[in-house]
């Protein structure tokens, strides 16, 4: 399904189709991308029918580096509906960002990351956090995964997706797009 526009007005559609392709498809495992907490939300009515890992923004992503925006109390609430939350470096920039805002160069990973944006940036976030999850232990090598993105707040973006460890990043593969938005204009 392709949505008119990018953005957080499609979150319930993008949430629903992607529980519906799980499901259909036997994948048992669900990735999404949440800054605040509320994507991630509608997701917790499936919290006991999948394994649904919660991909939040990194401590001091534009901030003091002592707060991350999804509160502790929304974690604990997202954690006791029975889903996992991991905050860690963002695979397809963390270190590589500094290195470019510091000397004005672009780096490999980053290519790799402006890559994926042309599909939508849900895409680029899909895979991102799909590959953070694996390397995090949460979610099983070799197997699909369904991942949940989108722009800036909300999620517009699933994708059927098998990751590979960032060490093998290139092995990721993107198996099929179950929704997404068409670009801007």
């Amino acid at each position: 399904m392709l949505f008119a526009k990018p953005g957080e007005e499609n979150s319930h559609e993008t949430v629903r189709l992607a529980v519906e392709y799980a499901r259909e498809a036997g994948v048992k495992h669900i990735v999404v991308a949440s800054y605040s907490g509320a994507t991630a939300g509608l997701l917790a009515p499936y919290a006991s029918e999948f394994n649904i890992v919660v991909v939040g923004q990194v401590y001091g992503f534009g901030g003091d580096g002592a707060t991350n925006p999804m509160t502790p109390e929304v974690r604990r609430k997202l954690e006791g509906a029975g889903m996992k939350v991991y905050m860690g470096t963002h695979v397809l920039s963390g270190a590589e960002r500094g290195l470019s805002n510091r000397f004005q160069g672009v780096y490999p990973v980053e290519i790799v990351a402006h890559t994926l944006r042309m599909f939508s940036q849900g895409v680029k976030v899909g895979v991102e956090i799909s590959v953070m999850a694996l390397d995090a232990g949460l979610i099983p090598h070799g197997q699909p995964v369904v991942a949940v993105g989108g722009s800036r707040r909300g999620a517009d973006t699933a994708i059927l997706i098998q990751p590979a460890h960032a060490q093998r990043l290139l092995d990721t593969k993107v198996i099929d797009v179950i929704c997404k938005p068409k670009p801007a204009h």
